[in-house]
């Protein structure tokens, strides 16, 4: 069976969609199979990025290891068993449709409470939470003592979490591998970022998660989403030579695969 990536949480700008497709294309490059599915079924961020992809290589006559993708399928509502979620049956068709053929499968999930999110949760064996460095952010996570910064319980996400774990728990699944994921880390505002890192890290002895570190904020990111390219594609496609910012956001990408501890992964991109 693939091993399933989710990246989620209930906050949009946290960079779930573009940390699902640096680890998909990744995979790729590895030479694994890699299968692909966005439950953002209005934004569609992950799909448009892998629409994206596919249209360059198309157009430059080049091929890159991509992700397979695939849509969600429409189903007729009169074709379904009375009682049963519409939705849960749009996902199960995916992943049968990808479980066969690839050795990873990476869900992206939207930015919001969603049944299809609950669903993906319940299935991952590895869970990223993409999250800018900030209490805002940590917020989804917990609640904390504003005059201490001591954490004084699970917030909404976490609460998810820990319902897909039960899920699993009853089904004799194994564990979900939590890994939180710290974006935008900047070389300033040190204050606030161990403030934060210790908060973290009180929490992740609670609730059951580790940190790893993510991406810096980068405008080559912002640059990369139109074409569909990643880090990893830059000399493929005519970079002889790659100014600073760029190769340390490549070894920020071999640091975070490296942090996943992914079944059978070598890490060599």
């Amino acid at each position: 069976m693939a091993h399933i990536i989710v990246t989620g949480n209930e906050k949009g700008g946290s960079g779930k969609s573009t940390t699902a497709m640096h680890i998909a294309t990744a995979l790729a490059r590895m030479g694994h199979r890699v299968g692909a599915l966005d439950l953002d079924v209005r934004q569609r961020t992950f799909g448009r990025y892998v629409e994206n992809r596919n249209a360059f290589c198309a157009r430059e006559g080049i091929t890159l290891p991509s992700p397979v993708y695939r849509e969600l399928p429409a189903i007729d509502p009169a074709s379904l068993p009375a009682g049963e979620n519409i939705n849960d049956h749009r996902l199960s068709e995916a992943m049968a449709g990808l479980d066969e053929a690839s050795d990873f499968i990476v869900i992206d999930c939207p930015g919001s409470h969603t049944r299809l999110s609950q669903v993906a949760h319940s299935l991952a064996d590895t869970l990223i939470t993409p999250m800018n460095d900030s209490f805002v952010d940590f917020d989804l996570l917990a609640r904390i003592d504003p005059n201490t910064n001591a954490v004084l319980g699970p917030s909404i996400y976490a609460e998810m979490v820990w319902q897909a774990r039960q899920l699993r728990a009853k089904a004799g699944l194994k564990p979900i591998d939590w890994i939180v994921l710290r974006n935008r880390l900047g070389a300033q505002q040190m204050h606030n970022k161990r403030k934060v890192g210790e908060a973290l890290d009180a929490l992740s002895k609670r609730i059951g998660f580790r940190v790893a570190p993510g991406f810096s904020e980068r405008v080559i990111f912002r640059e990369l989403f139109p074409r569909g390219l990643t880090l990893l594609d830059l000399k493929d496609t005519g970079v002889e030579q790659m100014n600073i910012s760029n190769v340390a956001a490549r070894q920020e990408l071999r640091d975070l695969l490296t942090a996943l501890r992914l079944p059978g992964l070598q890490v060599s991109v």
